[in-house]
């Protein structure tokens, strides 16, 4: 059974499309369970009296709705809209385009291997999302790093290159720079070498974090760092360690540093 038969549970939220709107509420399928249907009863659409569903639902409508009820046996879903908040609609919502652009292209790979998408999902999109757990983020992974995000997961070589060039081609990652200028003194005789191994330290400390770091001259005393990662509060937490690394290797011999943000 794939992912997408599964039974969703209950408090889960589901992205549903709506195939029927009747005079008590609307039919939905589930689009992450197989198709499976659901009621969203009239009174679960909002908090305030709905005068006409139609104003509310219409056929064909995509709806980010919470799971209230699941009897199995007699095959009933039932949902509500009225509580799902809009952050977690916008939550979902974005959840499930990751996931389908996973899926996309891990469909684009299983015909470049001439395999099926079940047997392909089953050989890599289940050890992957066991590890990160979703699809996506392993495979954004790949985007980052390439093959060596998806070695040591049991997955064959023939399988790891094509899928993980597929990641870096369709999926974009959003990068965040931080740069600004290190005004360095230094009155210690060795001043001009006491500066230069503080900066390379300070590029090594960004190398020892897999962040590339940059630093280029302005004319002494002034230095311009740049650095870029994919996370902003990792871009402005490197930037304040590179500094701080600077400052105290220079401040050991009575020198000063001061820093601009760019």
């Amino acid at each position: 059974m794939t992912v997408e038969e599964e039974w969703p549970d209950v408090g889960d939220l589901v992205v549903a499309t709506v195939k029927k709107v009747v005079s008590y509420g609307a039919y939905v399928s589930l689009d992450e369970h197989g198709e499976r249907e659901g009621l969203l009863h009239i009174s679960e659409i909002s908090t305030r009296w709905v005068r006409n569903i139609k104003d509310h639902v219409r056929e064909g409508q995509k709806l980010i709705l919470r799971v209230l009820r699941v009897n199995k046996e007699k095959g009933q879903i039932d949902l509500s809209l009225k509580r799902v908040g809009k952050s977690e609609q916008r939550e979902k919502r974005e959840e499930f385009k990751k996931d389908q652009r996973a899926r996309s292209i891990l469909a684009q790979c299983a015909k470049i291997l001439n395999m099926s998408e079940e047997t392909l999902y089953e050989k890599v999109g289940i050890p992957i999302a066991e590890k990160y757990d979703t699809l996506y983020n392993g495979l954004e992974e790949a985007a980052k790093k390439g093959v060596s995000a998806l070695m040591k997961l049991g997955i064959s070589d023939e399988i790891i290159e094509p899928l993980a060039e597929l990641s870096k081609e369709k999926i974009k990652i959003r990068m965040f720079e931080g740069r600004g200028i290190i005004n360095v003194t230094c009155r210690d005789p060795r001043g001009v070498l006491v500066i230069k191994e503080a900066l390379l330290n300070a590029k090594k400390l960004g190398k020892k974090k897999k962040i590339d770091v940059e630093i280029y001259t302005l004319g002494a005393p002034k230095y311009r760092i740049e650095l870029a990662t994919d996370d902003p509060k990792k871009t402005e937490g490197a930037l304040k360690e590179i500094v701080a690394e600077v400052t105290s290797a220079i401040e050991k011999t009575e020198g000063t540093v001061s820093f601009t943000r760019e």
